[in-house]
């Protein structure tokens, strides 16, 4: 069985990451591709219970830069046991909205976890379960306000930061296509669903000929 592809698509809130995710699965079963669809805190029963407790503590309450660091490292332990290696492994492409990438700029972005801790314990959980790819999605700040207010969804502890969080969370991830060009690419959000998911197809279908190559 050859091992499918594991793709990440990461970015600040509202530039559309779970719309981008659908259209992809889509493109990529059409090209006959068995794809999962999952995402991050979350994607396992124990992830998921994480997730909650990580984006909505109790009132009043918050978790530590440290905390809230080690907190997604669990969930992606789990994640990455039950559902990310079995589905590689059986050949299957996994398009996961935020993985590791997201941890790191969230908390040294938030300040108080020394990057060289998250990497650290980033490479004791990732183990050789990396990204094939990482599509960072960009658009300016008015474009993401926007559809997070037409979105509607309830406010969590990381949409509640202030605009200034948020501009340096968009530059951290600008940076991590500069020191990752190997793996990571940016996408303009800025455009229509449409644009975007064209956009992002362009650089996946590198990974999909090579599949088909390998295949004939």
């Amino acid at each position: 069985m050859v091992r499918g592809r594991f793709i990440t698509l990461e970015g600040g809130e509202g530039v559309g990451k779970s719309t981008l995710q659908t259209a992809l699965a889509n493109l990529l079963r059409d090209a006959g591709i068995d794809v999962v669809t999952t995402r991050e805190p979350g994607g396992t029963p124990l992830a998921e219970r994480v997730r909650e407790l990580a984006l909505r503590p109790p009132e009043g309450d918050a978790w530590s830069p440290m905390a809230e660091a080690l907190l997604m490292n669990a969930a992606r332990s789990d994640h990455l046991d039950k559902l990310i290696r079995p589905a590689l492994a059986n050949g299957k492409w996994v398009i996961s909205d935020r993985f590791s990438d997201s941890t790191r700029v969230y908390q040294s972005v938030k300040g108080g976890v020394p990057l060289d801790a998250l990497m650290q314990i980033e490479a004791f959980v990732l183990g050789d379960t990396k990204p094939d790819l990482t599509l960072v999605l960009d658009a300016p700040p008015a474009a993401t306000d926007a559809r997070r207010t037409k979105r509607g969804a309830q406010t969590d502890a990381f949409e509640a930061r202030p605009d200034t969080f948020h501009a340096a969370v968009r530059s951290a991830f600008q940076e991590l296509v500069h020191t990752a060009p190997n793996r990571c690419r940016l996408i303009d959000a800025g455009q229509s669903a449409e644009q975007v998911a064209a956009a992002a197809w362009m650089e996946i279908d590198v990974l999909v000929s090579a599949r088909q190559a390998n295949a004939s």
